[in-house]
């Protein structure tokens, strides 16, 4: 097979929850035990950071990675969903997988004639794990697909856990209470492997606690002594003042991520403490520069000046929360949002949350899974949204740029996959 065969191999044979939701969700460990097996382990050839949470994963696997990169180790990185190219999911040292080398791994694993049916999530994580192995990686940083517990990484036993935040998201799988959440999160502990906690109070926190007691794991509650003292914009950057760290400067300037940097710089303590050489110098440039070092994009991501253009993959009622705060102090003529969701969000939450002085276009990916663009169209009126409808992403934000002044201000969201399929259309215009 060419690599475009491979590739719908992967997604059709192996159907992907990025593209069909539910229907491709597999919890339970026994396949990727059984993969893990025909292949040797992989995994135990390197050290491994876990990272699980509900937003802010993303960015905190990816500057945890850029940090180590910076202190001249070789760091596999394993993150999902990708945005505009599959291989966006395994990277070494920034760089993404090869086309032959996805190629070969899928041949080899049909050579292998395994009996069993892994999902699209299973065999792609193999597939990283063996890569990550074959390019002799020092560190490898983790981050879970979807829970915890049951997720097929946690077969891994790595050095770090990290846990980001517990919203609500995905409640088919992981129950419709923040508690019942944080216990599919708290899955990753494991005896004595110390646990970095972002954000938790009341039954989130006594979940944790409970959870890492009982499995012995010690367990850092990031918000009990605050790394970020302060923190203000800088022209392209956000400048906090660290208790440890010193000043560090982050591109990542959307209003999540001092939170996300705050549980960053406790897992630095941490990885210091079990004797991991990272110097100040390395975590200021791992912070500064993430996204040139570890290939990170979408995050508060400006497309263009004049007008301004922001895309974000923000995609649940916490991460959008963060997302509306910002939106409501940007200071602008007009406010122009492209947005799209699937169709197993909690719409009408969200549609609550979102600013009515705005110019909506409403739309959809092109995945399965998306939501009419019509359909929240219709749901949004109920709320005093306004706006038109549109088929494609694409086709959304041609519209908004062609009613946009330059003093006007645009934002593309509400979905990954909204996010995906702008990134891709304008990468294919290059």
């Amino acid at each position: 097979m060419n690599y475009d065969e491979t590739l719908e191999y992967l997604f059709n044979q192996h159907p992907a929850f990025q593209r069909v939701g539910a229907q491709a969700y597999k919890e339970g460990l026994d396949t990727s035990l059984a993969l893990d097996e025909i292949y040797d382990h992989p995994h135990t050839h390197y050290k491994c950071i876990h990272v699980a949470g509900t937003n802010g994963k993303g960015s905190v696997s990816h500057t945890i990675a850029s940090i180590l990169q910076k202190c001249g180790y070789t760091v596999g990185l394993y993150t999902s969903p990708h945005l505009v190219d599959f291989r966006e999911r395994i990277r070494v040292n920034g760089e993404m997988i090869s086309k032959t080398e996805v190629i070969d791994f899928v041949e080899d694993y049909k050579s292998r004639n395994f009996n069993g049916a892994p999902s699209f999530f299973e065999l792609t994580m193999m597939m990283a794990f063996d890569y990550f192995r074959k390019k002799k990686v020092d560190f490898a940083v983790v981050e879970v697909g979807l829970g915890g517990r049951l997720d097929s990484t946690n077969i891994i036993s790595p050095i770090l856990g990290v846990i980001t935040n517990i919203s609500f998201d995905h409640t088919q799988f992981l129950g419709n209470t923040l508690a019942s959440i944080a216990r599919e999160k708290a899955g990753i502990m494991k005896k004595n492997i110390p646990v970095v906690i972002g954000e938790a109070d009341g039954d989130v926190r006594s979940v944790f606690e409970s959870n890492a007691e009982k499995v012995g794991a010690p367990i850092v509650f990031s918000n009990d002594c605050a790394e970020i003292l302060s923190h203000r914009a800088n022209n392209e950057y956000v400048e906090y003042q660290t208790r440890t760290y010193g000043v560090i400067e982050s591109e990542l300037t959307g209003a999540c991520q001092c939170h996300n940097a705050n549980t960053i710089l406790h897992a630095v303590t941490e990885m210091r403490k079990i004797g991991l050489l990272i110097p100040d110098q390395a975590v200021a440039e791992g912070f500064k520069n993430v996204c040139e070092i570890s290939g990170l994009m979408g995050r508060w991501m400006k497309l263009q000046k004049n007008p301004l253009v922001i895309c974000d993959t923000g995609h649940n009622v916490g991460g959008i929360g963060y997302i509306v705060n910002q939106l409501n102090g940007i200071k602008c003529d007009a406010l122009r949002i492209v947005i799209g969701f699937v169709n197993d969000k909690d719409i009408e939450h969200i549609l609550q949350m979102l600013p009515k002085k705005a110019v909506y276009y409403f739309t959809q990916a092109q995945i399965p899974r998306a939501q009419s663009a019509e359909v929240v169209k219709e749901m949004a009126s109920k709320y005093g949204l306004i706006g038109s409808a549109y088929p494609k992403v694409s086709q959304a934000y041609d519209a908004a740029l062609n009613d946009a002044y330059a003093s006007d201000f645009i934002f593309v969201g509400g979905s990954t996959f909204v996010v995906a399929d702008l990134l891709s259309s304008l990468s294919s215009q290059e």
